[in-house]
């Protein structure tokens, strides 16, 4: 399996994508997943922010990426697709989405749903709303061979059963699961049953724990966390971890598992990325960095 880690682990350093590939870089790290921007911000340009505009050229930043040994394991263009906006304004970002990232070098384009139940509509009716999106996004991604992936993040998607409905919106192999340790976890689903139902279609993988001062105050609660806040090994979730990436090795998965924690500029990411090395090691799961 591949390690790579999530740029949001440097949110709260208000550091840069180029530091990013600067920590790959220094830690034998050949993967990376960042967040997408339709536009532009102030504290992206200022350089307070470790994710990527569209508007920046993807060869160039491909050819940027590639000297520090590092490529894009997934871009996140998960902007909520189930509320009333989903066709506005989620639908074209993630189409523009993928020709970019197919310059980019990158295979798989993370998307999912809203935290919460959406508003002004029934749970039907998004998922219908859902379902005509999703058939536009994949005969896109069908020309471009992207994989599109469904982020386990969500009201609908941390709900197996409604999970499995939406990975039939369309038959086609570009339409596939990014499993979440973290986010099953925190919705009061256990990650590992979640993981088994769905491990055949698991293409990308979000490793993530949970402290237990946040799985008690909010644990059946909330749908998804952005990042834990604590290192991967040192929560509730750890063993959790453990187990699906042994059903992971079973199933013959060689993708990337990608960190998420808060990461503290570093440290803390840094904790996270021993603690997983050390498990695959235990595992007897080599770690492959091509």
């Amino acid at each position: 399996m591949r390690i790579g880690f999530h740029t949001d682990a440097f949110n709260s350093a208000y550091a840069s994508f180029e530091r990013c590939l600067e920590w790959a870089e220094k830690n034998d790290v050949h993967f990376i997943e960042c967040g997408l921007i339709d536009g532009v911000s102030w504290i992206h340009g200022l350089g307070y922010q470790p994710h990527v505009a569209l508007y920046e050229d993807p060869v160039l930043l491909r050819k940027k990426m590639a000297d520090h040994g590092v490529k894009f394991s997934q871009v996140d263009a998960a902007y909520p697709l189930s509320g009333l906006d989903g066709p506005s304004r989620g639908l074209p970002y993630v189409l523009k989405s993928i020709p970019w990232a197919k310059h980019a070098g990158c295979s798989h384009i993370a998307t999912t749903d809203g935290l919460h139940k959406p508003e002004n509509l029934t749970d039907d009716e998004a998922m219908a709303q859902m379902k005509g999106l999703y058939q536009q996004i994949v005969e896109t991604a069908e020309a471009y061979e992207m994989t599109i992936n469904i982020e386990v993040h969500g009201y609908f998607t941390t709900n197996p059963d409604r999970m499995a409905e939406m990975l039939a919106f369309c038959d086609s192999p570009y339409l596939q699961l990014n499993m979440d340790t973290g986010n099953t976890f925190i919705a009061g689903q256990d990650p590992v049953v979640f993981c088994r139902r769905f491990l055949e279609r698991v293409t990308h993988v979000h490793v993530k724990d949970v402290s237990e001062s946040l799985a008690a105050a909010v644990r059946g609660e909330q749908t998804g966390i952005a990042v834990s806040q604590c290192a991967i090994g040192d929560g509730v979730n750890a063993n959790n971890i453990k187990q699906c990436l042994g059903m992971l090795r079973a199933q013959g998965f060689d993708g990337v598992l990608s960190m998420e924690c808060e990461g503290q500029g570093g440290p803390m990411i840094e904790k996270s990325l021993d603690w997983l090395r050390q498990t695959l090691a235990e595992l007897g799961i080599p770690e492959r960095k091509d």
